[in-house]
C-alpha cells in the first residue's frame, strides 16, 4: 500500500530523547526534592533516570508513559504536593525544555509535504507543551493534526490518537504509517491498522522494537529514501 500521511511520535522521534530530556530530569527532580540532590537522586531511581549522569534506563516510565501516569509513580515519595501540583510541575518544567531535533526538521518535513504526505503527531506528552516544542523549533505549521495524552482521543499504546489523524485528514489507516521509538507507539500503530516505522533516536535498541516493526530506520531522516523504495 502507498503511504499517504505518516503520524509521529514526538520525544526520541522527532527529537532526540537522551539530549533533549536529561536536563529536563534533573531541574524536575531538584524542584520536587527542594533543591536536595540525595533527595532527588533517590527520586531518579524510582522513575528510572540517574541523576548524577542525566541519563535515562532503558526501561524507565519516562520514555512512554503519559505525565499523569510518572506523577502517579512519584506521588507515593514526595511529602506534601498533591498529584496535580507534579503534574503541573512536570508540564512547567517539559514545556521549556530545549528540544534536539533528530534531524534537520524543516527541510524533512517540507519534503515530505511536498511529495503530497499529510503529517501528523500524536504523543503521550501533554498537548500544551507539545506544541509549545513545535513551536520552537518552527514546524507546528507543518502538522495536520496533534495530540497530547489529554486532548481527548486516548493514548498510546492505544490507537485513538492515530484513527482520529485517519479520521481527520480522511486516508485510510492502512495507508498511514506510524513512526516511533518505543514499543507503545509501534503497539498504537499495529493497534490502528498502520505501517510502523521504528526509529533508533530514543532509548530502545532495534532488537526491542522488531516484534512490532515493519521495518526499523536509524533516524526519521530515512524515511523519504524508503518510502521511494517501498
Amino acid at each position: 500500500m502507498p503511504i499517504d500521511a505518516i503520524i509521529f511520535d514526538k520525544d526520541g522521534t522527532l527529537f532526540d530523547f537522551a539530549n533533549t530530556w536529561g536536563g529536563f530530569g534533573r531541574s524536575m527532580l531538584l524542584r520536587l526534592s527542594n533543591g536536595d540532590e540525595d533527595r532527588a537522586t533517590d527520586l531518579g531511581r524510582v522513575i528510572g533516570y540517574d541523576f548524577a549522569q542525566e541519563k535515562y534506563t532503558e526501561d524507565s516510565i519516562v520514555i512512554a508513559a503519559t505525565v499523569e501516569e510518572i506523577a502517579g509513580v512519584l506521588i507515593a515519595h514526595v511529602d506534601g504536593v498533591t498529584l496535580q501540583e507534579i503534574i503541573d510541575l512536570m508540564n512547567s518544567e517539559a514545556a521549556s525544555a530545549p528540544q534536539v531535533p533528530a534531524v534537520p526538521l524543516v527541510p524533512f518535513l517540507e519534503g515530505l509535504q511536498n511529495a503530497g504526505i499529510k503529517l501528523g503527531v500524536a504523543t503521550n506528552d501533554s498537548e500544551h507543551p507539545a506544541l509549545q516544542h513545535l513551536e520552537s523549533v518552527g514546524i507546528r505549521g507543518h502538522f495536520d493534526f496533534v495530540a497530547g495524552y489529554d486532548s481527548g482521543h486516548g493514548f498510546k499504546p492505544g490507537p485513538g490518537q492515530l484513527l482520529a489523524f485517519a479520521a481527520q485528514i480522511g486516508v485510510e489507516p492502512s495507508r498511514i504509517a506510524m513512526v516511533g521509538d518505543s514499543l507503545h507507539d509501534l503497539q498504537a500503530g499495529r493497534a490502528a491498522g498502520m505501517t510502523t516505522i521504528g526509529v533508533l533516536t530514543g532509548l530502545a535498541e532495534a532488537d526491542a522494537l522488531a516484534p512490532m516493526a515493519d521495518v526499523i530506520l536509524p533516524d526519521i531522516g530515512h524515511i523519504p529514501e524508503w518510502l521511494a523504495k517501498s
